[in-house]
């Protein structure tokens, strides 16, 4: 699907919290116009319409691709519907946009990109933070080769920040922080590491007015035999309160790097080490606290836009993502069973 000449009309289905960062990052980016958006509530869906400048609101979903034949679909629902949905625009050869986690479980997740395979449809899911402008930049610094080769490497995203006031229903999920957080922190991993071959994960419940784990440890061996630590928390009452930061270190034989507290990047070799502070865009309608995650909307965006007007290919797509998915699933699988999880190489 190429629409090289054309704007993208959008159709956004979903009304809730997420949707407004959502709604707002798209139209930063001239070539979409967002057609309609539908919530089974119809005082939300009116009120996002009336808010955003959106020109139909609908509170059913089929009845909205049915009359206004979207090019693509932003599915920005609760985990449990989003395979509705994506088969919905698969069937009316309508791209899909998934929020993560793609699906509630593997299987799932799996029928949902044959679907789209299937119907030749492109399918993403809308994985931001590999698109946060200090992960790039760790990005960078390992593909320059400056560090050498990747040995060992710690990914950290711990705290108290309190999740659950924003969006209630996650306090009521079995299972939490790796479907939660441990989607994007796992894509972190493969994008700058590549995959997996073996994994072991422990987990905790510590809060106790929440259903699911709000603790987890990961220790993956990649198939380039780099160790990694992943270590995931939103129980953490830390000096200073880290949230939405994600810390990284990577040692190379050549080198190492970390992604310090601050968005500080240091990189240090024989020769010395390096520090500088990384920057990213502040817009209008994100809050200065969480800017990272609200810029790297944007990016996402542009990532799948670009793919759907033809100028290459997205790194989201369902297909990619779905190796994510097979990583946090199998670390319930690890963490239920007491043991070591070997993975099928990946091509």
């Amino acid at each position: 699907m190429s629409h090289s000449s054309q704007t993208i009309r959008l159709g956004i289905i979903g009304a809730g919290f997420w949707s407004q960062y959502q709604i707002a990052g798209w139209k930063e980016l001239s070539p979409v116009n967002i057609v309609a958006i539908c919530d089974k509530d119809p005082l939300k869906a009116k009120a996002a319409a009336k808010k955003h400048g959106i020109p139909r609101y609908f509170t059913d979903a089929a009845q909205m691709m049915d009359e206004l034949s979207p090019d693509v679909v932003d599915i920005i629902t609760d985990v449990d519907s989003h395979a509705l949905f994506v088969e919905m625009a698969a069937k009316r050869k309508i791209a899909a946009i998934s929020q993560k986690p793609m699906g509630p479980d593997l299987h799932t997740a799996t029928q949902m990109v044959k679907t789209c395979r299937e119907a030749n449809v492109p399918f993403f899911v809308h994985e931001n933070f590999r698109f946060q402008e200090p992960i790039r930049q760790v990005k960078a610094v390992l593909d320059q080769g400056i560090i050498g080769k990747p040995f060992k490497a710690r990914v950290s995203f711990c705290s108290n920040y309190p999740v659950f006031q924003n969006q209630p229903f996650l306090a009521q999920l079995e299972q939490f922080i790796l479907t939660d957080i441990g989607s994007h922190i796992l894509d972190i991993i493969r994008y700058l590491l590549g995959e997996a071959k073996s994994l072991y994960c422990q987990t905790h419940s510590i809060n106790p007015g929440i259903k699911g784990e709000d603790v987890a440890n990961v220790f993956l061996v990649m198939e380039k035999d780099v160790h990694c630590f992943v270590e995931m928390s939103y129980a953490s009452i830390l000096e200073k309160e880290l949230f939405p930061q994600t810390l990284v270190e990577i040692e190379g034989s050549e080198g190492s790097l970390a992604l310090e507290d601050g968005y500080i990047l240091r990189v240090t070799t024989k020769s010395g080490t390096t520090r500088h502070k990384i920057d990213f865009h502040l817009y209008f309608w994100a809050s200065a606290e969480h800017r990272v995650i609200h810029a790297s909307i944007v990016e996402t965006h542009r990532n799948i836009l670009e793919h759907l007007l033809g100028k290459k290919t997205s790194e989201i797509t369902g297909e990619d993502n779905l190796k994510t998915v097979e990583l946090f699933f199998k670390c319930y699988d690890s963490a239920a069973k007491g043991t070591i999880i070997s993975l099928y190489p990946h091509p």
